[in-house]
């Protein structure tokens, strides 16, 4: 009996040093319950058999927290946003986290036509329509469906002429924390007019942890050959432009911070890094869209997606005003975003890959993060 009580405390003592330490601190649900625009705002926790954790909010579909391992075992959050859901009402149009739609991105004028009929949607970002409008998608209250430990279905209707947009659309996004490690984003929707639809994520990622510091130390590749340039409102010039011998060139692994303050006219434009990349799609399957590497802690993200781009946001407008989820200041360039998607202002860029989804068609659009550490 002895040497059985030996053993097992010899497997204990054995697991324990080869788990990886586990320092996720959980935010409090009760700071999330509240009723929003008469529907039921509240926290759910993902978790897979890694011990991999995620929690989303059904308001706007925000992604609240991601715990993933560092080199050494070390769980941090790499992503950034509030830790009650005050500061999300309070400061709405940051996005963090949060699923856009209907179309992600800017549409120029914030307008477009369908079958000769003018749809003129909310102006909300100078001249332009931005993310769906003063109240998109990001600042809704979803439907939402929990299904196993590690998955979430979340549902909204949008209406007809809702933000402007033509059509009754139907929409369902599944959020899953695969055992690849993977945070796993699904789109479905489908539509009873004619419409324009452009779903995306808007998570701000910092792979040393909400923060921790600077992102012009992290490492990123983007599987692209071209962008598109932009112009003084940041609406896409319908240009198709080689990346090649330019600060948009990440073909090979490079520090965000090494051409970020080049003087560049169209870094100019976008305070730093804010364009869409055309990606150099796979054949087959999805694309591996982009690398993205914080060296210190050894922390790795994979991206990919079916979309033809990849919107690359480096911070700029992160203004220190506001306090994260653990009492520290959200600084300018601390957190970036890589949003898949179409381009903007795809519905008035004939030359771009269209937008257009018609009744009896099935949007489907997917984006994978995958973490691991090295």
């Amino acid at each position: 009996m002895k040497n059985l009580y030996y053993y097992i405390f010899i497997c204990f003592v054995a697991f324990s040093c080869t788990a990886p330490s586990s320092n996720i601190k959980l935010l409090n649900k009760e700071a999330f319950a509240k009723e929003v625009d008469g529907k039921k705002v509240e926290l759910f926790t993902l978790k897979n058999t890694n011990g991999l954790v995620s929690e989303i909010t059904n308001y706007g579909g925000r992604v609240v927290s991601l715990w993933v391992p560092g080199k050494n075992g070390e769980f941090a959050d790499v992503s950034i946003g509030y830790n009650k859901i005050d500061g999300y009402l309070n400061n709405p149009e940051s996005y963090y986290g949060a699923l856009i739609g209907r179309y992600g991105n800017r549409i120029c004028k914030g307008q477009f036509v369908i079958d000769g009929d003018t749809s003129k949607l909310i102006i909300n970002n100078g001249e332009n329509s931005l993310h769906g409008g003063t109240i998109g998608f990001h600042d809704r209250v979803w439907d939402a469906k929990p299904v196993g430990e590690n998955k979430l279905e979340l549902t909204y209707t949008s209406v007809d002429g809702e933000e402007g947009y033509p059509g009754k659309l139907d929409v369902k996004v599944v959020y899953e924390l695969t055992d690849a490690n993977e945070l796993k984003i699904e789109y479905f929707a489908s539509t009873d007019k004619p419409t324009h639809v452009n779903l995306t994520n808007h998570t701000y990622f910092n792979l040393g942890g909400e923060a921790s510091g600077t992102i012009n130390n992290h490492v990123l590749m983007l599987n692209a050959d071209a962008y598109t340039p932009v112009d003084a409102g940041l609406i896409p010039t319908g240009e198709i432009a080689s990346v090649e011998g330019t600060p948009f060139d990440f073909k090979k692994p490079t520090a965000i911070g090494a051409r970020v303050d080049e003087d560049n006219e169209q870094l100019k434009m976008g305070g730093g890094y804010d364009h869409n990349w055309v990606l150099n799609q796979a054949k087959e399957g999805l694309t591996l869209a982009a690398v993205l590497t914080e060296p210190v802690s050894g922390r790795t993200m994979e991206v990919l997606t079916n979309e033809p781009g990849i919107q690359f946001y480096g911070g700029n407008f992160i203004t220190g005003e506001y306090e994260g989820k653990y009492g520290k200041k959200l600084n300018y360039r601390e957190a970036l975003c890589l949003e898949t998607q179409h381009f903007p202002d795809s519905p008035n860029q004939p030359e771009f890959p269209s937008t257009l989804l018609n009744p009896g068609e099935d949007y489907y659009s997917v984006c994978i993060y995958k973490f691991k550490a090295e």
